[in-house]
């Protein structure tokens, strides 16, 4: 039982960062019919930031805050450069669009600042453990929890309580009929990509304090659980991208708890085994957004 609770804390963690970048893939999908496999390079981006800030010494907070910015930032500007002038644009026009911006974000890095991991020195609580009595829990995953469960929190208020974020969900159902009441499209794809931007830095802040370390490629992995979580829940739910997160971080963690050794190497073709058999079992994910089959 300790052990299952252990690994269930871990589950929570890990499927959380896939959760907020499904959820930003979501946003953006929802919108535009985009899939941004440049999203985890945003999540870079925030990294190096919060590299850099450390390494100038500025406080950690401070750090965090401007690695989200940055995230934000970079978000909206790819949106800008690399998406506007496609607008409307071929979804395979897209998808070509997305994974270049992506290889060229990933050559910067690796030919501009190191193609190996740069270490990044966190406060000493960060990597601590919290011990209650049967259970120890570390510090970081307590803090992954709160911060994904908060996030999810205030991307709902934003979604239901302000103007824009209502006009974001309404652009979700029929794009052309916002336009046409007046909405202006540039201000809601913004809007979609600002906070696909922030849940990108989010995500990196906590990706980052588990490891200790950035890399070029580190976005890449993620990203790629990332999307498997959003067409699992059901591509274009922001709900589904939560619950599809949360469902390949357990089976990722319990198939790494429990796998014995010898069967351990096929741990990923044995995962996505599994989230093919839900996917056949729920063509449309396990929880599709209302207007998945509109023509």
């Amino acid at each position: 039982m300790d052990v299952f609770l252990q690994q269930s804390v871990n589950a929570l963690s890990l499927g959380g960062i896939y959760a907020l970048l499904a959820l930003g893939l979501a946003v953006v999908f929802s919108i535009v019919r985009l899939i941004n496999f440049a999203h985890g390079e945003i999540m870079t981006i925030a990294g190096y930031a919060i590299w850099l800030a450390l390494l100038s010494s500025v406080p950690v907070a401070a750090a965090i805050f401007l690695g989200i910015t940055v995230a934000m930032l970079a978000s909206v500007a790819m949106e800008r450069v690399a998406f506007r002038a496609m607008r409307g644009a071929s979804v395979t026009s897209l998808l070509i669009t997305s994974f270049a911006v992506s290889e060229i974000i990933k050559v910067l890095f690796q030919n501009g600042i190191s193609a190996r991991p740069v270490p990044i020195v966190l406060p000493a609580w960060m990597s601590g453990s919290l011990n209650m009595g049967f259970l120890t829990i570390s510090v970081m995953s307590v803090i992954s929890i709160l911060v994904v469960a908060f996030s999810l929190v205030a991307l709902s208020f934003i979604l239901t309580r302000t103007t824009l974020g209502v006009a974001m969900r309404a652009a979700a159902e029929d794009f052309p009929v916002v336009r046409l009441v007046g909405i202006k499209a540039n201000h809601v794809v913004a809007l979609a990509f600002a906070i696909s931007g922030v849940l990108a830095g989010v995500a990196a802040v906590l990706w980052v304090a588990q490891r200790g370390s950035v890399d070029p490629l580190m976005g890449a992995a993620p990203v790629l659980k990332a999307f498997i979580a959003t067409v699992l829940g059901g591509l274009g739910s922001l709900s589904g991208a939560v619950l599809g997160g949360f469902v390949v971080g357990v089976v990722e963690v319990f198939l790494q708890g429990y796998l014995p050794e010898s069967v351990a190497p096929y741990r990923e073709a044995i995962s996505l085994s599994i989230i093919i058999g839900l996917l056949v079992l729920r063509p449309d994910g396990l929880w599709p957004a209302p207007n998945v089959n509109r023509s």
